[in-house]
């Protein structure tokens, strides 16, 4: 990041959301904002062993630092050029005899980094860490238990360089971490692997529907916009999956970033009714009581559904979510967020059990309904269209699957850029379907002979085992 990167933006007051950023020249849909760096990242807890400590690639074989014996690298060139961040670390595990968790390790990270900078701000830097949010005022007596077992355990991993440090630091840092630790992401952007914090991104507020998203992409996040933006307008990201009724969303924010949300769709409600609607049939809408079934069937489902999932009985899963769809079919809209939720566990699960042609189905009808619901420059709308797009080729419908993959491709120049390595995946389905498609149309059956020899050898790759952690919010909360 140069300093020229932050000359487009400018701190100001945004009233009762506090500080905000906003533009200082127009941007379009797809223009990168602002690049940013981590000020410091740590790998999480449960993927020590498979994620590099220091580009954040997932690799089947990584080397460990023969010092600490705890972080892991892809190889010596990763090693190399994370030791400045490392340095320090690793002798503190060494003194301490173990590594602690993500949260003492992010903190102590973004102390040493602290003290190697000095008290000067860089000029691509809009904000000290000093001057961050950290809410410490809103914990609940949970959450101030655990920020005071942190402190305790940090003061013991730092000995004895933490009696230089005030016990007001050391919860401001944890405060910092709590409400503005973004996660990071693997190299395709898919799964969530580690946290970290951006202080540039910290200034950025949030919006339901917002005029901006945020993706990592070779090491750094990429403020970028998904909607035309004035000179002066504020800069916003949405903190939250757009999936929930308002009243959700707002209850989400308050519980983790300890604010009231005001944006438009929450005041007004917008779309609330089309995430509860049900079917009409000559106008008429089924009984409350037969509505109201149905959703607490739904629930439960969902519930034995998520017990199944932990246990990898993916035949459960589809006999479950199968039921359920057929009690959701004439009582609920297809925007429905319970019938959401179980088309798409059902069409992931189908099309990892290779029954494609059943998967394209209730991928479809997916995809459809969030299209209604979702902005058209959405992420997850892009993701959800790719995975649907790839099904559709695996069934051999070949038209529909290439007007997918091309939406998708549409939306994820957008918020991911063409360089991303889901991008250019995309690209590279695109121009495969648009060949195939082309050759369907000049002969049908020769098309379907040179399909089944090809598929022994096929470029295109169906989803993996089911995981469910599809990466939905831009910041990471401790569970």
């Amino acid at each position: 990041m140069t300093a020229g990167d932050m000359d487009k933006v400018e701190v100001f007051d945004a009233g009762s959301k506090g500080r905000g950023l906003k533009t200082k020249q127009e941007f379009w849909s797809g223009d990168v904002i602002f690049a940013e760096p981590a000020y410091a990242a740590v790998v999480f807890d449960n993927l020590t062993y498979h994620v590099c400590h220091g580009c954040f690639k997932k690799q089947a074989k990584l080397q460990r630092c023969m010092q600490c014996k705890f972080a892991h690298y892809c190889d010596r060139t990763c090693q190399k050029a994370a030791w400045t961040e490392h340095k320090s670390e690793c002798s503190a595990i060494r003194n301490y005899g173990k590594a602690p968790n993500e949260s003492i390790r992010l903190a102590s990270r973004i102390l040493w980094r602290m003290r190697r900078d000095g008290a000067l701000v860089p000029e691509d830097r809009l904000v000290s860490i000093e001057d961050l949010q950290d809410h410490l005022d809103d914990l609940n007596e949970d959450e101030r238990k655990q920020l005071n077992l942190d402190v305790e355990v940090f003061q013991r991993y730092w000995q004895p360089k933490a009696q230089e440090l005030s016990t007001e630091t050391m919860s401001h840092i944890f405060g910092v971490i709590n409400c503005n630790g973004f996660t990071i992401s693997d190299q395709r952007g898919l799964q969530a692997v580690g946290v970290g914090l951006f202080t540039n991104l910290c200034l950025v507020n949030h919006d339901c529907w917002p005029n901006c998203t945020v993706i990592l992409n070779n090491g750094k996040i990429e403020l970028r916009a998904v909607a035309p933006i004035k000179v002066g307008e504020e800069l916003m990201v949405s903190y939250v999956d757009f999936l929930s009724l308002s009243a959700e969303r707002r209850k989400s924010l308050k519980e983790q970033y300890y604010f009231d949300c005001s944006c438009e769709h929450c005041q007004k409600g917008m779309k609330d009714d089309l995430m509860q609607a049900v079917k009409e049939e000559d106008g008429k809408k089924p009984p409350e009581e037969t509505v109201t079934g149905v959703i607490e069937f739904s629930k439960t489902t969902l519930e034995k559904v998520e017990k199944e999932r932990q246990e990898g009985v993916w035949a459960n899963v589809v006999k479950l979510c199968r039921a359920c769809l057929k009690k959701q079919e004439p009582v609920l809209a297809d925007t429905n967020l319970y019938k959401l939720k179980i088309l798409s566990l059902v069409s992931e699960v189908l099309s990892y059990l290779q029954q494609f042609e059943e998967a394209a189905d209730y991928a479809k009808q997916m995809v459809e309904g969030y299209q209604k619901l979702y902005h058209h420059n959405n992420a997850q709308l892009g993701m959800a269209l790719m995975r649907a797009g790839v099904t559709h080729w695996h069934a051999g419908r070949i038209e529909p699957g290439h007007a997918m993959i091309c939406q998708a491709y549409g939306i994820i120049l957008v918020t991911h850029g063409p360089t991303h390595p889901i991008s250019k995946d995309l690209e590279a389905m695109r121009c495969q379907t648009e060949m195939e498609l082309r050759m369907f149309k000049e002969n049908e059956f020769i098309y379907y002979q040179m399909r089944e020899a090809a598929l022994k050898n096929q470029k295109m790759q169906v989803m993996g085992e089911p995981a469910g952690n599809y990466i939905k919010e831009l910041f990471h909360r401790r569970k």
